[in-house]
This record gives C-alpha cells, sequence and structure tokens, in this order.
C-alpha cells in the first residue's frame, strides 16, 4: 500500500467523523451528542476518533471552520460566475448569498454561532485558505490603495456579517433580516471606501 493510499483512508475516515458529527450536532444538538455517538454513526472505532481530535469541541471547531469555509468558498464562486467586476458589488453579492444561505439553513447558523471568521482565520489550518485572504488583498488594494491591512478589513467584514447576521435572522434583532440587509451592505461599502 502506497503512502498516498494510507493518508487517502486517513481522510475518508476523518471525513466521516466530521460528517457525523455534524448532522448529529444538527439533530441532537451538540450537548446531547457524546463522542460514542459520534463513531457508531460514522461506523469507526472510538479510537480513532483520538487519532484526529482532542475530544467533542475539537471536532465542533473542525465542523464549524470546515463549513464556514466551505459557504464562503461557494458565496466566491457564486460571485465569479455572475461575472460581477466591481470589488464593491462582489463583496455585497459573496455577503448576500452567506445571508441567503443561513435564511434557509438556520441549524448551521446556529452551529457557526457567530463563528464564521473562524473558517479564515484559524492559525491551525490558515495556510490552506491563504488564497482567499490574498485574494482579497490584492482585489482590496485594486479598489483602495489607501487600506493599509486589506487581511483586518477582511476579518472585520466577516466578523460584522457572521455576528449581526445571526441576531437578525435568529432573533429579528435589531430588525429582521431583510429590513437589516441594507444597513449591513452599506457599512461594508464604507469600511472599503
Amino acid at each position: 500500500m502506497s503512502i498516498s493510499k494510507i493518508e487517502e483512508k486517513k481522510q475518508i475516515k476523518r471525513d466521516k467523523l466530521l460528517a457525523s458529527a455534524y448532522t448529529l450536532f444538527l439533530t441532537r444538538g451538540f450537548i446531547d451528542t457524546s463522542i460514542n455517538d459520534i463513531v457508531d454513526y460514522a461506523g469507526v472505532a472510538k479510537g480513532t476518533f483520538y487519532l484526529y481530535f482532542k475530544d467533542k469541541w475539537d471536532i465542533k471547531d473542525q465542523v464549524i471552520i470546515e463549513k464556514s469555509r466551505l459557504l464562503i468558498d461557494e458565496a466566491i464562486i457564486n460571485a465569479n460566475n455572475k461575472m460581477i467586476d466591481k470589488f464593491d458589488e462582489k463583496i455585497i453579492s459573496i455577503t448576500n448569498y452567506i445571508i441567503d444561505d443561513f435564511i434557509n439553513n438556520k441549524d448551521l447558523l446556529k452551529l457557526i454561532n457567530k463563528n464564521l471568521s473562524f473558517g479564515l482565520f484559524n492559525k491551525v489550518l490558515e495556510s490552506e485558505y491563504i488564497n482567499i485572504k490574498e485574494m482579497f488583498a490584492q482585489e482590496l488594494k485594486n479598489y483602495n490603495n489607501k487600506i493599509k491591512n486589506p487581511e483586518v478589513v477582511l476579518y472585520m467584514i466577516i466578523e460584522l456579517i457572521g455576528s449581526s447576521i445571526y441576531s437578525s435572522i435568529i432573533y429579528d434583532i435589531p430588525l429582521s433580516i431583510n429590513e437589516y440587509k441594507p444597513y449591513l451592505f452599506e457599512q461594508i461599502i464604507n469600511m472599503i471606501k
């Protein structure tokens, strides 16, 4: 068996555990899901869990990282498919995609729970997603070369989106999400101008 086959099998087991944890966290809730539940659902031995994760909190963090990165990737792909040339319009399109996805998947929003930036700004897996930050930095620099630290601006935008839409979608605070969107979009545009 080659090294790549071994690594592939490890990745498959890790992915099964992540998928199982995600499903169980959404259906049973984090508190009511045990590590035994996760390994049983994944069909792997309990010892396998500890090869990849320290504890239940660690796998939850990894699920949040994976799901938030996937959502941001999908939002960027969607904006790119629309052939949007203006950077400010692209950022609003990406934001709107994320909001619409969370409106349709409130359970995911509750799981991520205002931690949307965790997917792009997690130190452990940072190298995998540097390209998104670099792309944003370059596009922002082309749009407004006066911004000193585009990565900080990206972080602030993602934090603003993640934290403020949570309350708006789940509780209609301070407004319903449709009423809130124009205010959010205006603040994002102000941040990049």
